[in-house]
């Protein structure tokens, strides 16, 4: 299933490499006519230079998450602002760095319009064959939990992930007859089944190792619900999974990577503390001057294996509110359009550049670049009673940016906190190097594009 995956953004990536060359042999064409030959050489290659962070861009934008490939609005302004983001790039390159030569004005103008003809054309058409046309994976869904329901709504609103659910049987009674090997057979050659997503708890049946071991032989895959959620949602069904999940799936197998991360960290957050000092120092000034109160303040969060520690932070809120509650007093749940933020407040916070302290948390091994995100001591207690396994997030360091932030609309609730530990246990549970480079490229979406 995730091959699947990988090869449809291979594809994806081939025809938007196809698109970008295509637009450029058609500018010159239209530029020069007969004689475009010319300047082949001379556009060749500083386009292609630029090409490289276009598609970042566009990966960045989540251009390919198979989760938006789908013709609405929502990808059309994605795509189109993702373009946007590239020309601002282009004439960055052209007019800051003379090196090849060339600023092209009206040529880039064609371009652009060109490309973006091309590359709307392009992906509509490849989002709609891979949602109509393309052989898609039959599946069985078993079970009635909310999981199980949100499972079923995701797949029907997305044929472009290639899965399509023909059986749901929902309740004891539809599949209380599914007892014998047989019994499973005739459902899966019935409904011409593919993949069969069953209750984590069906692997605990009698003879039920055999069972699936025959279907398995017979080309039919059978999942769990909770490892199937993981695939599509990229995030862990928590009402789904027990302690005996957690022993077998959340192992410490990371220790290398883990340090290994720890030393890279601590030299980046080194550099980038020197390198930005003179931003920060004007930062504290201009945070003294419009309001009254620390440039820094400090903020007790629960770290790893829940010890507490002191997060830095420049202050971006009045220092002491009519009621009470401040930044620098008692813990309140945030809100987005919190009227306790300064003017200055705002941008800081648009910018993340409030965040910059961080890094002195990150030299000292308190936190990560990437992780979990640490929660104050009062928000903790409760959460910890209140959500099953909220204490395995605390496995690992926190970080500045994580898993649940990039995917995951911002909030500060109980409710926001129990969706948004399911992505910190799938961040938890398949941890690594490119995961990690992959939110903070992600990261970068949330300057220029609206999170969710």
């Amino acid at each position: 299933m995730k091959t699947a995956t990988k090869i449809k953004n291979i594809f994806i990536i081939a025809g938007d490499i196809l698109a970008l060359y295509l637009s450029l042999f058609l500018m010159l064409v239209l530029r020069y006519g007969s004689e475009f030959g010319r300047f082949t050489d001379q556009h060749l290659m500083p386009f292609t230079v630029i090409f490289a962070p276009w598609l970042l861009v566009f990966y960045i934008a989540g251009l390919y998450d198979p989760r938006r490939l789908r013709n609405n609005m929502e990808f059309l302004k994605t795509l189109s602002l993702a373009i946007a983001i590239n020309a601002i790039i282009a004439m960055f390159f052209f007019y800051l760095i003379p090196y090849f030569g060339i600023t092209p004005k009206t040529n880039l103008l064609i371009f652009l319009f060109v490309f973006a003809a091309i590359e709307i054309i392009w992906r509509r058409f490849f989002n709609k064959m891979t949602a109509s046309i393309s052989a898609k994976t039959k599946i069985a869904l078993i079970g009635s939990s909310r999981a199980t329901e949100e499972t079923y709504s995701f797949v029907k609103d997305n044929p472009q992930l290639g899965y399509e659910i023909t059986v749901w049987l929902k309740t004891k009674n539809d599949f209380s007859s599914l007892k014998k090997s047989g019994d499973w057979e005739n459902l899966a050659d019935k409904n011409d089944i593919d993949l069969i997503v069953i209750p984590r708890y069906f692997k605990n049946e009698p003879d039920a190792a055999k069972i699936f071991y025959r279907l398995l032989t017979l080309g039919i895959d059978v999942i769990d619900l909770p490892a199937f959620y993981e695939i599509i949602f990229q995030k862990v069904p928590i009402d789904e999974v027990n302690e005996e999940w957690f022993l077998d799936e959340i192992v410490q197998k990371e220790k290398f990577y883990d340090n290994l991360k720890r030393g890279f960290e601590f030299l980046a957050a080194l550099i980038l503390g020197v390198v930005l000092l003179p931003l920060e120092l004007l930062i504290a000034l201009i945070v003294k001057i419009t309001s009254s109160g620390p440039a820094l303040i400090r903020q007790k969060r629960v770290g790893k294996l829940g010890e507490v520690f002191t997060l830095y932070k420049f202050r971006s809120m009045v220092a002491l509110s009519a009621d009470g509650q401040a930044e620098t007093g008692k813990a309140k749940w945030a809100e987005r359009n919190d009227a306790r933020v300064t003017a200055f407040g705002k941008l800081l916070r648009a910018s993340h550049l409030d965040e910059l302290p961080q890094l002195i948390n990150i030299i000292k091994g308190e936190i990560s670049f990437v992780g979990p995100r640490p929660e104050r001591p009062e928000f903790t207690k409760v959460l910890q009673e209140k959500i099953p396994h909220y204490d395995v997030r605390h496995l690992i360091k926190p970080g500045v940016t994580g898993w649940a932030q990039i995917n995951y609309r911002y909030g500060a609730s109980e409710e926001d906190s129990a969706e948004k530990l399911k992505y910190d246990i799938y961040y938890l549970k398949n941890r690594s190097l490119i995961i990690d480079m992959a939110i903070v490229l992600k990261t970068l979406k949330s300057f220029f594009i609206n999170q969710k």
